[in-house]
């Protein structure tokens, strides 16, 4: 067996399960002892300032000087309790990951000593260098200013010695740099919309707020197969590897009972969450060997994001202890289901009303119709905008291959919902019409939806669930802000547009009811198409989609072009999310990661295929021509080394085929590199580079199969999938 592979292998068949220092309290006890929240902010505070912060991150009101200055020292002092010595403003790129640069509290006096000093101007603004970042042109290498600026909507949280500040960054000529701050514009815009179309039906709504879950799935695999795999430590994904002859095809992994060495793993990271204010709530096994997903409960919209990339980060620190390695690439495993994040959505009111929950009133059954009917209306004006927000590499192998919503983007509401729906769109609404409740006799009643009233349909990426949107297409690795900046946009927009048809009609006396109605019934046929209640992966949608004039947007350049369009442009302008060369900015960005990690991906595969695979395959070549000399010289006949023979020119195939291809390939990314326009250069390496990988991987799979398992070099599917289960083997 190769060293390094043997080396791996002995590593993980020698694991014990770590010793987890769980708190023996209960989990009430401890939740959010790490987080800077109200309660300590309560304690640390005067009555004043407290008042002040808390209508800061209710209402967005500015925070004056000099109660930013009584925030820092309170959160230095709160910090420092816990032993804390740095701070820094924790910030979200547009890389797609988090961002840090550390400063110590300590500053030096003149007489040789010094303090902890850490004022308001400190905590509200920072400068880091904003060259590096991805920024789409909007700075140049030599314009390094950049600001981040504190959120504080978002609390701050203390990660091992670390004071930890949520931020947005922007650059020095104002534009956003970051996620945080558009989906912050969004949910502002979404807010005020909102509110105005709510109080059609109650008064007391005065601010709405966007709640999320976020379901995250991942893989496990042992770190010391992990090291052992360049592809995997460079790409995130194996690019090589014939799939295990047990995968996933008995479904008994899914819910099944957790590995003890997992199970470890997941109650450390648990409780590290736990403390730092992420609600974690479900854990169990995914579909896939190996794959496994963690959920939390809902929080404002802003809050389950970056307690989303906050657990990320933490999921990979706290595996490396247990010598694991978290896979959240979209696709890790060729073959097995890929892994994404569910985002489910809704919307709540200062009174606590769900706008996507029907009531057992006629009017609070309108008003959800109302909210309901809008969010479905935005999502069919705007789908392909919604398909680009979840656009990558890696959720390209994912969307539509048996495992994901497809790329069509369509909404699942279930047979109750969609007949009351067909209904409506059929009934005659007139002003003849009586106020309630005896407008509802010509309208169908709207059933009391339970959670479990609808089934779920796991093949579309828009689906209704009972009281809530859950958006299924999200790839597991991404940032969740880009995908819900859209939606809350397009939500926002609808609403307004609804409010200036309906105030329209009122204002020629019809009544408000009728006139809600009015539009709702046009809504709903205008945007019938985008609804489909079924299986999403069959070759029969596909046609069915087209016919409807839906969009089938398979690859990530194709899917960012509306981003340039103006209808985009002028949406985003509108409402104040993005300024046009903000738009075009991300679009830049956005075609640079693609054809960057395509890059990476095509030179992966080229080094592996010319100074691992190959080398490795002739070796077991050239024994096996030893061998087949030496039974010549045996004087044996041909017969008895036919076997050999065979194999030897089957590894000379495979061997000639994979080399051609990847000297073709090795051609073909230099003539794309060569290409100036990122959109060129990404549709290039989409269809010239890309298109020799699977080709290339086929062939690198045979010969898997043909040289003897003791010469393969780099660790298999079957023991990445499924040696992490297994721990101390006595006769090993």
């Amino acid at each position: 067996m190769s060293s390094l592979r043997f080396q791996a292998l002995n590593a993980v068949l020698t694991r014990t399960v770590p010793e987890v220092n769980s708190p023996s309290s209960k989990i009430s006890d401890y939740f959010a002892s790490s987080v800077f929240d109200k309660r300590k902010m309560k304690e640390y505070l005067s009555k004043d300032a407290y008042q002040s912060i808390d209508n800061s991150i209710i209402n967005g009101e500015r925070i004056d000087r000099d109660i930013a200055e009584q925030v820092a020292s309170a959160m230095k002092a709160w910090a420092m309790s816990l032993g804390v010595t740095h701070y820094t403003h924790w910030f979200q790129p547009l890389t797609g990951t988090t961002a840090e640069k550390h400063d110590s509290f300590f500053e030096p006096s003149g007489d040789g000593y010094g303090m902890e000093k850490f004022s308001g101007e400190t905590l509200a603004q920072q400068e880091p260098d904003a060259s590096s970042f991805p920024n789409g042109g909007i700075r140049t290498t030599f314009e390094a200013r950049g600001y981040t600026a504190w959120d504080p909507s978002s609390p701050a949280f203390v990660m091992g010695k670390t004071l930890c500040i949520p931020t947005v960054f922007i650059s020095y000529t104002g534009e956003s740099l970051d996620y945080k701050a558009p989906l912050l514009k969004a949910l502002g815009a979404l807010d005020k919309a909102a509110v105005s179309v709510a109080q059609y039906f109650d008064k007391g709504i005065e601010k709405v707020t966007p709640s999320l879950g976020i379901e995250q799935e991942y893989f496990l695999v042992d770190l010391a197969l992990f090291n052992a795999r360049p592809d995997m430590y460079l790409t995130g994904r194996a690019l090589f590897g014939h799939m295990s002859a047990k995968n996933q095809q008995l479904e008994d992994h899914y819910f099944g009972s957790i590995p003890e060495r997992v199970l470890a793993f997941m109650q450390d990271f648990e409780t590290e969450s736990l403390k730092l204010g992420i609600p974690l709530k479900t854990r169990h096994n995914e579909v896939a060997p190996s794959q496994f997903e963690c959920a939390p409960l809902y929080e404002e919209i802003n809050l389950a994001i970056d307690h989303n990339q906050l657990l990320m980060d933490l999921m990979d620190r706290v595996a490396r202890r247990h010598n694991f390695k978290v896979l959240l690439h979209e696709k890790p495993f060729a073959g097995v289901n890929g892994s994404g994040k569910h985002n489910n959505w809704s919307l709540i009111t200062n009174t606590g009303k769900n706008l996507l929950a029907p009531g057992k009133t006629p009017k609070n059954n309108l008003m959800f119709l109302t909210f309901f009917v809008n969010t479905i209306r935005a999502v069919y004006e705007h789908a392909d905008l919604l398909r680009a927000s979840i656009a990558s590499v890696g959720n390209d192998h994912r969307l539509g291959a048996n495992e994901a919503p497809p790329a069509i983007i369509s909404i699942f509401l279930g047979s109750q919902l969609s007949d009351v729906l067909d209904e409506i769109e059929t009934s005659r609404v007139t002003s003849k019409m009586k106020q309630e409740p005896a407008l509802w006799t010509h309208i169908p009643k709207v059933p009391q939806i339970l959670l479990d009233n609808t089934d779920r349909n796991r093949t579309s990426p828009f689906a209704f669930t009972g009281n809530k949107f859950e958006l299924r297409a999200v790839g597991s690795s991404a940032n969740s802000a880009n995908p819900m900046t859209v939606l809350n946009t397009i939500v926002a927009d609808q609403l307004n547009k609804f409010r200036v048809e309906v105030d329209k009609l009122l204002k020629k006396g019809e009544k408000k009811d009728v006139a809600l109605m009015t539009v709702i019934k046009r809504y709903i046929k205008e945007s019938k198409s985008i609804r489909f209640e079924g299986n999403g992966y069959g070759d029969e949608w596909t046609a069915e989609a087209e016919k409807r004039g839906l969009s089938n947007i398979k690859t990530t350049p194709k899917a960012l072009d509306v981003l340039l369009t103006d209808k985009t442009k002028r949406l985003f302008e509108d409402l104040g999310i993005y300024t046009e060369r903000e738009a075009v900015a991300r679009h830049e960005i956005l075609l640079e990661s693609y054809y960057k990690k395509l890059q990476i991906e095509a030179r992966v595969m080229g080094d592996m295929v010319n100074n691992v695979i190959i080398p490795a395959s002739i070796g077991y070549q050239t024994t096996l021509i030893d061998n087949v000399k030496g039974l010549k010289d045996l004087g044996l006949d041909e017969e008895n080394y036919a076997a050999q023979m065979e194999i030897i020119k089957k590894i000379s195939y495979h061997v000639n085929f994979i080399k051609t291809n990847t000297t073709n390939m090795i051609n073909e990314r230099k003539t794309a590199n060569k290409v100036e326009d990122s959109r060129d250069k990404a549709i290039a390496y989409d269809e010239h580079v890309k298109s020799f990988f699977d080709p290339i991987r086929y062939h690198v799979n045979k010969l898997e199969q043909i040289v003897a398992d003791s010469a393969w070099p780099i660790p298999k599917l079957s023991e990445l999938l499924f040696l992490n289960k297994f721990f101390i083997f006595e006769d090993f």
